[in-house]
């Protein structure tokens, strides 16, 4: 198996990063008092009030919870796709919570890989193509991000299905595109969110072996809103998100027992 080469993203734009947060031997991801609000019709809406955590790299964390409990706001939030409305997020020792638009793009085209639950690929382009796109957006040759984009579709299984559009593959090879396209700039941190919630169980099981595959080969970090518990307990960690709050299982093995993780505290690590 050829490994794909290591594609720097353009540095647009100068990362802060602050002293405080060590950049080696430490978490990859700590947060620390997160608020988010939203002002709505009827009021505020307060999704977080004083969220800690933090994930250590190399893990590989399940985030569950009901629907409209904040899941997707904080992968936004992790990846600087969002702004918290208070405290600090860092990513790779970058507060991405300071970063300005121009900033978390550069951030997020180096430092993070994004799979949403719809797999987003561009319905008139090639699946060689569609992996191809975070390449040619940062300047690259279009013969060079081609090669690169069929490393990752040999790595994903689907070398042979490099020509087909999205239309001509299933829900569950549109996602493995969508999988290699979100690792096609080698990110260190790799967020998803639902990433089996479109498919039926066999195809699910099959993305998640996958991503678990990946996830160990390149030494990512990643963090993974599901709702099968199945596959949640196959993970480092299971942290539920409900009320404002995380909890984390007390063992792996039995994701339903919780324990409470107050507010303001930063003891989510836990042991792998």
């Amino acid at each position: 198996m050829t490994e794909p080469p290591p594609v720097v993203a353009s540095p647009t734009a100068r990362l802060q990063r602050d002293p405080e947060l060590p950049t080696a031997n430490g978490p990859i991801i700590q947060v620390q008092g997160l608020e988010k609000t939203y002002q709505t019709a009827r009021g505020e809406l307060t999704l977080f009030r004083d969220l800690s955590f933090q994930v250590e790299a190399g893990e590989l964390i399940a985030i569950v919870g009901q629907s409209g409990a904040g899941k997707s706001t904080l992968l936004h939030i992790l990846g600087a796709l969002d702004a918290p409305s208070a405290g600090r997020v860092y990513c790779a020792s970058t507060n991405v919570a300071e970063l300005n638009p121009r900033q978390a793009a550069a951030f997020r085209n180096r430092t993070i890989g994004y799979v949403w639950q719809a797999h987003y690929l561009l319905p008139e382009f090639t699946a060689q193509e569609n992996v191809a796109m975070p390449l040619l957006a940062q300047g690259q040759s279009r013969r060079e991000a081609l090669a690169v984009a069929a490393n990752w579709l040999r790595e994903v299984g689907l070398e042979d299905r490099r020509e087909h559009r999205p239309g001509e593959l299933s829900g569950g090879e549109q996602q493995r595109v969508a999988l290699a396209r979100a690792l096609v700039n080698r990110p260190r941190v790799l967020l998803a969110d639902e990433p089996t919630g479109d498919l039926d169980e066999t195809n699910a099981v099959l993305v998640f072996d996958l991503l678990q595959r990946l996830h160990a080969s390149y030494h990512l970090t990643s963090v993974v809103v599901t709702h099968n518990m199945d596959l949640a307990a196959r993970c480092s960690r299971v942290l539920r998100l409900e009320g404002g709050r995380l909890a984390m299982a007390a063992t792996v093995s039995k994701p339903n027992h919780l324990e409470e993780i107050e507010p303001g505290k930063s003891s989510v690590t836990g042991a792998k």
